[in-house]
């Protein structure tokens, strides 16, 4: 439902990559339909669907080019001001307001000047400046140290409860599932096998992901 929490967990070989491609509609299904906001992703507009469903990945990627540059990489009319806010709601803009040049600080390829949990905000804010409707975060913080991935969590969190929008976490990481989501659906071998609130999933006393 718009403006849940939702977590998909499942091993290796589960097929959540395989659900978030077929959300954002980098392939479709043979058979059956993939249903976002009530309609068949296929009947989308692609470049409507893919703005309104922005996914984080587990390594954002950015590339050699300032931060506005970067952050403009899904929208290349985003305005600053709407840069700006996504890096606020994102809470980029703590350490990017500490550079010498701020928002025209250049970034060197692969992100190598920053921090693995600033390039993260970056490429959280870089999802949110396309002001989409549902966030996909794809093992997003499975790349970072605990410490940083309890911050990322509490800001998605933050979004989800600010913003209303929906997010998905594609994990197969307990405790992300535990942190930030209201519901749960458990894959295993390109099947959902369970589904249900998050408390009645992990109060089961032989979970099958365990």
């Amino acid at each position: 439902k718009s403006g849940e929490t939702i977590g998909i967990m499942g091993g290796t070989g589960s097929a959540k990559s395989s659900f978030v491609n077929l959300l954002s509609r980098l392939y479709d299904v043979e058979k059956g339909r993939v249903i976002v906001g009530g309609k068949d992703v296929r009947e989308y507009d692609l470049d409507v669907l893919r703005k309104e469903v922005s996914v984080v990945l587990q390594k954002n990627v950015l590339f050699s080019g300032t931060i506005l540059e970067n952050l403009r990489w899904g929208d290349e009319n985003a305005t600053d001001e709407e840069c700006i806010r996504a890096c606020k709601l994102a809470c980029a803009d703590e350490f990017i307001e500490r550079m010498p040049d701020k928002y025209n600080t250049y970034i060197e390829q692969g992100g190598s000047n920053v921090s693995g949990g600033q390039k993260q905000r970056v490429g959280i804010a870089r999802a949110l400046a396309n002001h989409p409707k549902i966030l996909l975060c794809d093992e997003a913080t499975s790349a970072l140290d605990p410490q940083t991935t309890q911050s990322v969590l509490a800001l998605l969190k933050k979004i989800n409860q600010e913003q209303n929008i929906t997010i998905v976490m594609v994990t197969h990481e307990m405790d992300v599932i535990e942190t930030v989501c209201d519901y749960v659906a458990v894959m295993e071998a390109g099947k959902v096998i369970e589904t249900g609130p998050t408390l009645d999933i992990f109060s089961q006393p032989q979970h099958p992901t365990t």
